[in-house]
């Protein structure tokens, strides 16, 4: 029987044999006894899982994830975000209508997001973003080149990479980015806290491209803005595009110290 336990996943090692791994705290490193450790188990198991088992999450793990992402941090405490989950006959009412969208947007109709996607990826951006993808095709098997099996690949986003649930996040309107931004806040806590309840998860920006595929399929009103979709199940741990890890920065890259 697989487990699903955040503890039982081992950092993966870079080409060169070196783990990704943060540094221990320099109190206890156990993280049955120190919240340090306990964070940083999360943060090194955690990852974006791009294929998952048909079994549901239970509700009341659902609800458990929600309730602990519930105490996220926000600008004057304004709690922005609303969330739409699907499950069972609704998640595959919208992975359809989704998938529909994608295939119609390969004639030429194109999107709109509620946010604008980035304008360019440059220098360390578009790096690290081709290292991704590189990965990806990789794993799955997709040579570099080959557009039909890109595509293919990137079709797997519409079908929620098989996953039983999807959640979808959405902001005020009037709040503009500052409401985007306690979105991403609240985005992050709730991958960690599925993690630590054995759930596996994917945050899509990619669903955010069919706004009104959400609205209709989700009843979700004309004041809210979609932020993105997070797909989450059980890991299908055998299947290959699970099998790789992504880098992170070091941080020298990322920040300054202004000591004068």
């Amino acid at each position: 029987m697989t487990t699903h336990a955040a503890q039982s996943q081992q950092a993966p090692e870079d080409d060169a044999g070196n783990s990704d791994a943060i540094p221990d705290s320099p109190s206890v490193s156990n993280p049955d006894t120190n919240p340090d450790a306990a964070l940083q188990a999360l943060l090194l198991a955690r990852h974006s899982c791009r294929a998952f088992l048909p079994a549901p999450v239970p509700r009341n793990v659902i609800e458990r994830i929600l309730t602990l992402a519930q105490r996220t941090a926000s600008w004057c405490n304004c709690q922005p975000w609303q969330v739409a989950i699907t499950e069972g006959a609704g998640t595959e009412r919208l992975r359809a209508a989704l998938q529909a969208r994608a295939q119609a947007a390969d004639a030429g109709t194109g999107f709109i997001p509620d946010f604008p996607f980035p304008r360019e990826y440059r220098n360390e951006y578009l790096a690290r973003r081709r290292e991704s993808g590189f990965q990806l095709y990789g794993a799955v098997g997709v040579a570099r080149g080959d557009r039909d099996a890109y595509r293919q690949q990137e079709m797997r986003n519409f079908q929620l990479f098989d996953a039983p649930h999807v959640a979808v996040i959405t902001t005020d309107e009037a709040l503009g980015e500052y409401g985007a931004m306690d979105c991403g806040g609240y985005v992050a806590n709730f991958l960690l806290a599925a993690q630590a309840n054995g759930v596996a998860t994917v945050a899509q920006a990619s669903l955010a491209m069919y706004p009104e595929v959400l609205r209709e399929v989700l009843g979700i009103g004309p004041d809210r803005r979609v932020v993105c979709g997070i797909s989450f199940g059980y890991a299908d741990a055998a299947h290959p595009a699970n099998s790789y890890r992504t880098r992170r920065a070091e941080l020298p890259e990322v920040v300054s110290w202004i000591s004068g």
